[in-house]
C-alpha cells in the first residue's frame, strides 16, 4: 500500500514538472543559433584575401596605433621562404648587419635582449619567429565593428604630444 501511494505521488509531481516545463522547452527549440546556422552546418571558408604592398622597400611604413605595438610589415610576405631555426629570411634585410645597406629598418632593440632583460651580442632565438608579433597587412573590413582609435598622441617617452 505504501509502495502505490509512493508511486501514485511520483506520476502526479512527474507530470506536474512536464506541464510548467513544456512551454520552456518549446521556446528553447524556437531559438537561433547566433552563428545564423545550424551547429552541424560547416562553415564556408572566407574568401583568400590579397596582402597589401608589393616587393619590400617600395612602402612607406604603417604607423602604430598605440605604445610598444610590434610594427606591422608593409610589403608582401607571399613568397618569402618559411622561417625556421635555420634560416630567417627576415634578416637577410633587417639584421644589424645589413639592415643599413639594405636601407630597411633594423630589428628593435629589444630583439638583443634575454628574459631577464640581459643584452646580447645577437639577436634572442626567442624572437626568431618575427611573424608571430610582425604580420602584414591585408585588406579587408573589420570582423566586428569598433571605435578604437588607438594613442596616437603619445610619443615614444610615453608623455602626451601637445
Amino acid at each position: 500500500m505504501k509502495q502505490t501511494i509512493k508511486m501514485t505521488l511520483a506520476t502526479l509531481a512527474t507530470a506536474a514538472c512536464w506541464t510548467v516545463a513544456q512551454p520552456a522547452l518549446a521556446q528553447q527549440e524556437s531559438l537561433a543559433p547566433i552563428r545564423g546556422s545550424d551547429v552541424a552546418t560547416v562553415d564556408q571558408a572566407p574568401e583568400a584575401k590579397k596582402y597589401l604592398g608589393g616587393k619590400p622597400g617600395g612602402q612607406e611604413k604603417v604607423a602604430r596605433t598605440f605604445r610598444d605595438q610590434p610594427p606591422v610589415i608593409p610589403h608582401a610576405v607571399e613568397n618569402f621562404d618559411e622561417i625556421t631555426l635555420a634560416e630567417n629570411q627576415c634578416l637577410t634585410c633587417h639584421g644589424a648587419d645589413v639592415y643599413e645597406k639594405k636601407k630597411a629598418p633594423k630589428i628593435g632593440d629589444s630583439h638583443f635582449r634575454d628574459r631577464e632583460g640581459k643584452l646580447l651580442p645577437a639577436a634572442s632565438s626567442a624572437r626568431h619567429n618575427c611573424t608571430q608579433c610582425h604580420v602584414p597587412q591585408v585588406d579587408a573590413p573589420p570582423l566586428i565593428a569598433n571605435d578604437f582609435k588607438g594613442d596616437l598622441a603619445v610619443g615614444k617617452s610615453g608623455k602626451k604630444k601637445n
